[in-house]
């Protein structure tokens, strides 16, 4: 009887996982919903549609982006943690869901490690330090002297907790003297009052900042990464000028719920595999301010390892908490 029941059981188990691996299999058979946890217009956003139609092509199905913002971007990652498995559903998450939220947020509605599978990683962008065109301060030499002064300086951020409020903390941290943290509901806010001069600097994208620089409105003073940024090659990193242990960039990585079949996982990783590899791709990333590396399998879940005690201990320092 026991043999029986085992025997039984075990058919069932084998019936309960055929649906699973039939649908693994086929996919995909229809259209693949990704989801952008930020805005319309947005660097995620931009950088999302550009992805979707990449993936496109070597999936054969369409992929329909869909903006689900709010809560710093936990709105929408949630959405995808608690989503069917079957990579119908799959993520643009950032640096922001996936490294700074779970150490700024007091109660984060999903694990950012346990209940998502990263699919590929879709770039990564230094910020770039910068102040109006009319500042007096022509290097960090210059903005390290006026911190030390009584006033001191002001930096602009897109935020709490946002990556340039967290690189400005820990530009003050190496720095010292006296830097005062302006936050600003969005990004665009915040550079108008740099370029004019009511906030002394800001650290953003160069896709944001770029077009400023070459208009003559705006100075960059340093790279926030390890090597200089692909799109201001000329802009020393902050590193080179003296200020040790210094690396932050904004990434962005693909994600799907934690449980989805392997099958279904390799078939998206491949497809990564194959737009990065598209030179018409990397033009239209590189025009964002992107870089991608290729990382793959273990590379990318100890990567965001990293990422997230990196970040997590800027939060700290910080201060910064979101109810």
């Amino acid at each position: 009887m026991t043999m029986r029941r085992t025997f039984v059981a075990a058919l069932a188990t084998l019936a309960a996982g055929m649906p699973l691996a039939a649908a693994a299999q086929d996919y995909p058979n229809r259209t693949i919903r990704l989801v952008v946890p930020f805005g319309p217009g947005t660097t995620t956003d931009i950088i999302a549609r550009v992805y979707a139609e990449a993936l496109s092509k070597p999936l054969g199905q369409a992929i329909v982006v869909e903006n689900k913002a709010g809560a710093g971007g936990n709105i929408g990652a949630d959405l995808v943690a608690k989503a069917p498995a079957d990579g119908y559903t799959i993520l643009m998450g950032t640096v922001g869901t996936h490294a700074i939220n779970p150490g700024l947020y007091r109660r984060m509605p999903y694990d950012a490690q346990k209940d998502f599978a990263p699919i590929g990683f879709a770039g990564y962008t230094p910020t770039l330090l910068v102040v109006s065109a009319n500042s007096p301060f022509k290097s960090l030499a210059d903005l390290k002297a006026q911190a030390a002064k009584s006033g001191g300086v002001s930096f602009a951020s897109a935020g709490n907790g946002t990556s340039g409020h967290l690189a400005g903390e820990l530009l003050k941290s190496r720095l010292g003297g006296e830097m005062v943290h302006v936050p600003y509901k969005e990004g665009g806010m915040a550079m108008s009052d740099v370029m004019s001069g009511q906030a002394h600097f800001m650290f953003y994208h160069p896709a944001a900042v770029m077009p400023h620089i070459k208009a003559g409105k705006l100075r960059a003073l340093g790279a926030s990464s390890a090597k200089r940024a692909s799109a201001a090659p000329e802009v020393a990193t902050i590193a080179e000028q003296g200020v040790g242990d210094f690396d932050l960039t904004a990434w962005f990585m693909l994600y799907a719920p934690a449980a989805t079949p392997a099958p279904v996982l390799a078939k998206l990783r491949d497809a990564v595999a194959q737009a990065v590899s598209n030179p018409e791709v990397k033009a239209k990333l590189a025009a964002q301010g992107l870089e991608v590396p290729l990382l793959k399998g273990d590379e990318l879940a100890a990567f965001g390892r990293t990422e997230t005690a990196k970040w997590s201990e800027l939060v700290k320092r910080s201060g910064a908490q979101v109810d």
